[in-house]
């Protein structure tokens, strides 16, 4: 499992995109971005957060520290903004938390990441189908010089059509990804070295590791998926047979 830990404070929100993240001080005294389970995205947004983006540190791309936090009711009634009084009361409980990197700043093509992280990184998101790191929403940070890839919810879009379309994995497998309008498809190096260097990486053991660090209780049973095993089980197999039909939307990215 992810650390747990405890928010102790509510600092303020981070009133950008649509989930209304905040920053919060932690039992641990750390300072996290946490993402709220009680946002409009629901709780498959922690879930997608997660497996991609311990995927993407198992490719070795810079990703913040995660960690599952818990909210307590206290914390709601000193908020006096009545709409993020609203979103904490309706995340009582386990949130993600997502290391705070102070200092960091968007990503603005001014410091690019080397060829083959900036490779690296476009096939994360062709393997995933993250279809948010484009220009118009980087998702990028720059910290200490270095590139560090964040907000991971759009991706692996399966999960919200369980369990109907999004039940059959070959639909996903062979989905082909647009990297044209990819922020750093400019930079990247040797997208063929670099799907050599996932494809070794991502062994089944790995993918399962990664899975297994979703909370049971983000994991939302479906028709057919009544269990978190079952769950977790469904995700191996789509991204598993992700990548064994990668020639059918690496070749087209």
């Amino acid at each position: 499992m992810l650390p747990h830990i405890t928010a102790t404070r509510f600092v303020t929100p981070l009133r950008e995109g649509g989930s209304l993240p905040g920053i919060v001080e932690a039992s641990d005294c750390g300072t996290y971005v946490i993402k709220f389970r009680g946002a409009g995205q629901g709780l498959k947004v922690l879930v997608a957060e997660v497996i991609v983006g311990e995927v993407a540190r198992r490719l070795g791309i810079r990703v913040p520290t995660m960690a599952v936090i818990d909210l307590p009711a206290a914390i709601a009634r000193y908020e006096a903004d009545e709409e993020v009084q609203d979103l904490l009361n309706a995340s009582l409980g386990r949130n993600l938390a997502v290391d705070f990197l102070p200092g960091s700043f968007g990503y603005d093509g001014s410091r690019t990441p080397p060829a083959d992280e900036a490779a690296d990184i476009v096939w994360l998101d062709a393997f995933t189908a993250n279809v948010d790191r484009t220009w118009a929403n980087p998702n990028l940070l720059v910290w200490h010089r270095e590139a560090w890839a964040i907000d991971h919810g759009a991706a692996i879009w399966f999960h919200h059509s369980w369990p109907s379309r999004g039940a059959d994995s070959s639909r996903f497998a062979v989905q082909p990804f647009d990297t044209s309008e990819h922020v750093l498809k400019d930079v990247a190096g040797d997208l063929a070295a670099a799907h050599r260097r996932a494809s070794a990486a991502l062994t089944p053991a790995v993918l399962t590791e990664v899975v297994a660090l979703v909370p049971d209780e983000w994991l939302e049973p479906a028709p057919g998926l009544d269990t978190p095993e079952a769950v977790r089980t469904a995700y191996v197999e789509h991204l598993s047979r992700r990548l064994e039909n990668a020639s059918a939307w690496w070749e087209a990215a």
